[in-house]
């Protein structure tokens, strides 16, 4: 039976001293019932070992507090670029760790890795991509249980993963195919050219064409600071950049997406995180710019 749930949450910090369980009770201060958080900075390779993240605890109040952890979402670090084939060394630095952390989500007990597929620094896209998928290959391990969810991307600078036949590409190459999947990053998708406002139909029925609905693990629900096809990739608050909020209120409850799993990535608004406000807007289909621009004078 098909789960008709919204199930809706935003990007939180794990950190100290608690890390799993700090991670949670942001989550829950913002009504959400479901996360996203990086294992460890997402800038460097220091992590702390699982053993000191109170998994034990986390799962348990995981379950107290009816949050499903398969919808609990880890994002890798953005330093992990499988595509680059011009430097071998940061390209086996990038398997090393991706691997790392798909063993990391394992202990924790996370299905759900979101990944960006890489730059091409200087190659050809297509090398790129044959990059990716060799990378994939080499740091997807013979028991995992993680699925990989490769994020569009909006194609700035020389990023690949910013169209459906490319992230078909890679994962009709893969050796396991089963275990990736996409992400799908509303900001990314506006930026990369794709016309949410007026081509959501169309965008959904190519993409169940050419890679599956099934395949979608994740979606990434942010307002885009710059015009379609401007391959920018500057998130926007709901309804307060170029998609607007009704547009994006019609991913998040189009029929065909309302199981899917859905985070905040949106801009803290003068040092505050706007998520409560933005749940409860998608929730009650209501936008209140006044909340956001006021969220700064809340004490």
């Amino acid at each position: 039976m098909k789960n008709n749930k919204l199930i809706i949450g935003s990007h939180v910090s794990m950190k100290a001293p608690k890390y799993l369980l700090n991670a949670l009770e942001e989550a829950l201060s913002y009504n959400a019932n479901t996360f996203m958080f990086y294992t460890g900075a997402p800038q460097n390779t220091i992590r702390k070992p699982t053993k000191e993240l109170f998994i034990k605890d986390f799962t348990e109040q995981l379950v107290a507090k009816n949050i499903d952890i398969n919808n609990v979402i880890v994002h890798a670090p953005y330093i992990i670029n499988l595509a680059n084939s011009i430097n071998d060394r940061t390209y086996q630095l990038a398997v090393d760790f991706l691997q790392q952390e798909i063993i990391r989500c394992q202990d924790i007990g996370i299905k759900t890795l979101v990944l960006h597929p890489g730059s091409a620094v200087g190659a050809l896209p297509e090398v790129a991509l044959e990059q990716i998928v060799k990378g994939l290959n080499a740091a997807c391990l013979p028991e995992q249980t993680v699925k990989i969810a490769l994020e569009t991307m909006s194609g700035k600078g020389s990023e690949v993963g910013t169209t459906f036949e490319q992230l078909q590409y890679i994962i009709n190459h893969v050796k396991k195919p089963e275990l990736i999947g996409v992400c799908w990053d509303t900001c990314h998708l506006s930026d990369a050219g794709y016309d949410l406002d007026n081509n959501l139909e169309q965008i959904i029925k190519q993409f169940d064409q050419l890679i599956g609905l099934h395949k979608l693990l994740v979606i990434h629900i942010n307002d885009s600071k710059n015009p379609i096809n401007s391959h920018k990739d500057r998130h926007a608050n709901l309804g307060m950049g170029y998609l607007g909020f009704q547009t994006l209120i019609n991913i998040i409850y189009h029929p065909l997406l309302l199981n899917k799993v859905k985070i905040l990535e949106t801009p803290w608004i003068n040092g505050q995180p706007p998520y409560l406000y933005e749940i409860e807007m998608i929730r009650t289909k209501k936008f209140d710019q006044q909340i956001l621009t006021s969220l700064g004078n809340k004490k």
